[in-house]
């Protein structure tokens, strides 16, 4: 199993989480592409942090909104979220090599990530711009996503992705920010939910049914509070349950 989390999204002085930290735990690192959140030099810190650690890096891509934290739908044409995709992989590449790195794959983020699980026009943005950058990338996403579908059609690896502290729908969706039980912040239930998805393939949803995920990464939001305490929390259960943590990537 893999456990992955969104860094790199400080911007200048406001500080968003603590990458550091968060990279001793996870495997994946999802840094944030300097387009919903993130500078260079945070970025660059980040990347510095994930080779320091041994953790893979993807690139976190996003609508251009930096205001709304990329969790607003941005209503652009394809064309134009194609480009941005690929200005923001390509961004990532650049601050990644200097670092001795590289870019393994891509995880959409915020209002992208959700909006990309039935929207087509943009789902194949998001595929078109990793096919034109790196065909080899993989593209994680939320599993039954759009998405996932063109990308299996144009060659692209699809990594299917389940989420130990956000709540789901009973279709499997995401509970949407801002309604109650979409974010779960007691480290002990995350941890819980993890293990309970290895050892099962299931997750409960806000009304108690159980959804089947196939899943071959774990996300833990660095922005969450207590993310740190948290990710400890998951890493250590799903030791103790035998699961062998390592990279997709």
């Amino acid at each position: 199993m893999d456990l992955n989390s969104d860094v790199g999204e400080s911007f200048g002085p406001w500080p968003m989480g603590d990458d550091a930290a968060m990279l001793r735990h996870v495997t994946s690192a999802n840094i944030a592409c300097g387009f919903h959140a993130g500078d260079p030099s945070g970025i660059a810190r980040t990347c510095r942090s994930a080779v320091d650690s041994g953790v893979a890096i993807g690139a976190h891509v996003g609508y251009r909104d930096l205001a709304g934290f990329g969790r607003r739908f941005v209503d652009c044409s394809d064309a134009e979220l194609a480009d941005d995709i690929v200005y923001q992989i390509g961004a990532l590449q650049a601050l990644a090599r200097r670092e001795g790195a590289a870019v393994r794959y891509v995880k959409p983020h915020g209002a992208l990530y959700n909006a990309i699980v039935g929207h087509p026009g943009h789902a194949g943005a998001v595929v078109d711009a990793v096919a034109s950058v790196d065909p080899s990338l993989a593209l994680l996403a939320l599993p039954g996503s759009v998405v996932l579908d063109l990308a299996e059609r144009r060659g692209i690896r699809g990594v299917r992705e389940a989420f130990a502290d956000r709540g789901y729908l009973p279709d499997g969706r995401l509970v949407p920010r801002g309604d109650p039980g979409a974010v779960i912040v007691d480290a002990g239930i995350a941890a819980q939910r993890a293990v309970r998805l290895a050892e099962e393939g299931v997750i409960e949803a806000i009304d108690g049914s159980l959804i089947a995920v196939d899943a071959a990464s774990v996300c833990l939001h660095g922005d969450t509070p207590g993310a740190t305490a948290m990710a400890s929390s998951v890493r250590a259960g799903l030791e103790h349950a035998g699961v062998e943590l390592r990279s997709f990537a």
